[in-house]
């Protein structure tokens, strides 16, 4: 089997702040599916304290926070040892504090050293690879609200996340090619305090990831029972 032929997309996680019942959902999808690789589309931790916006005086502070971070990753890290994530806006908090205030980067540890993250993680800036049946498939964090309106304008077959209340797979033909662009959602813990400034929004998070099975894009949401936790459904 192929590396990309069962890919699984991890949507926004925003350790740790996700949701409880996340690491669970992912191994059971895997045992499922037994995916070939598995990919990120950012935002794997959520560094609440450095926010460029006023951090909650009741939340950790970042030291704490990173520590709190690194233990709760563990699950994941043996569940996928080798993962491919993309920068994102949560992602690249540290560095875009250091550029702030004037820091080299030659002053920062690698991301991964600092979060304590399996060799086998690599980030990209964004990623293009081909899937069975030939078609090019573009991963990034997020480029539109209208995924759609990012297929049309690359020419490629999309994933990204970033907007939270979206998870879609739509499809836009050509005469050469049948696109299809796929939002996954995220993973987030919608109770926990760093994201109180969402609790007054209509829309409310979708916990979904995704997955491209055979070249064809698949939406696995989360199922959940009226106290919102998983319900052990796997699609």
């Amino acid at each position: 089997m192929a590396i990309n032929d069962r890919i699984l997309v991890i949507s926004d996680l925003h350790v740790p702040y996700h949701h409880p019942d996340t690491f669970d959902f992912l191994k059971a999808l895997h045992k499922k599916y037994k995916f070939t690789r598995a990919v990120s589309v950012g935002d794997e931790c959520d560094k609440h304290a450095l926010s460029f916006h006023d951090s909650d005086p009741d939340l950790p502070s970042a030291g704490d926070e990173l520590q709190a971070t690194i233990k709760a990753m563990q699950p994941l890290y043996k569940l996928f040892p080798k993962l491919d994530l993309v920068d994102s806006n949560h992602g690249s908090m540290a560095m875009r504090k250091a550029l702030h205030h004037s820091i080299p980067k030659k002053y920062i540890r690698a991301y991964g050293d600092v979060i304590d993250a399996p060799k086998g993680w690599k980030w990209h800036n964004d990623l293009t690879f081909k899937v069975p049946g030939g078609e090019e498939v573009y991963v990034c964090h997020g480029l539109s609200s209208n995924i759609m309106k990012v297929v049309a304008q690359r020419g490629l077959c999309i994933i990204q996340g970033h907007y939270h209340t979206l998870a879609s797979i739509g499809y836009l033909g050509n005469p050469n090619h049948l696109l299809w662009g796929l939002q996954v959602g995220c993973s987030i813990n919608s109770k926990a305090l760093a994201f109180a400034y969402d609790r007054l929004n209509v829309s409310r998070p979708i916990i979904s990831h995704g997955g491209i099975i055979d070249g064809h894009p698949r939406l696995f949401p989360m199922v959940m029972n009226s106290r919102g936790r998983w319900n052990k459904f796997v699609p």
